[in-house]
């Protein structure tokens, strides 16, 4: 098993739709409360995104039945329209986003640093779920 040593941890999917939905899906409150979240029993019931250098944006995910929730909130250091998004998580972490043009549709890599409470697998499957949840909500709208 990997520790949390480990300097950064990626995640990558490939969306089958051009970069200016897949930016608008990931960038719009509307659009990040219908799917960001890691599995089908939490929720993201709130969502603000002021998307630009120096913006701050926060996401409560919760689970459904009540019995957990959390915010997920940052400031972004760098935007770059469709192509690059790099922010600062509240407990200083850094996360870079990378959108992509593909044959198959638009390639978004995340690559952040992990936390020191769960696994890196742990860290890295929930990001993947969150991410395979972006990619099934713009594929299917």
């Amino acid at each position: 098993m990997e520790t949390t040593q480990q300097k950064q941890i990626t995640v990558e999917a490939t969306v089958n739709a051009p970069v200016s939905k897949v930016w608008n899906y990931f960038t719009e409150p509307a659009h990040i409360m219908k799917w960001c979240y890691a599995s089908d029993d939490w929720h993201a019931p709130y969502a603000e995104n002021d998307v630009r250098d120096g913006g701050k944006f926060k996401t409560t995910m919760a689970a459904k039945d009540g019995s957990m929730q959390f915010d997920f909130a940052g400031i972004y250091d760098k935007v770059e329209d469709q192509r690059l998004i790099t922010y600062r998580l509240e407990d200083g972490r850094q996360v870079r986003i990378e959108f992509s043009f593909a044959k198959e549709g638009t390639i978004i890599r995340e690559t952040f640093d992990p936390e020191n409470v769960f696994s890196v697998d742990m860290q890295r499957a929930g990001w993947q779920s969150i991410l395979d949840n972006f990619k099934k909500y713009v594929e299917a709208n």
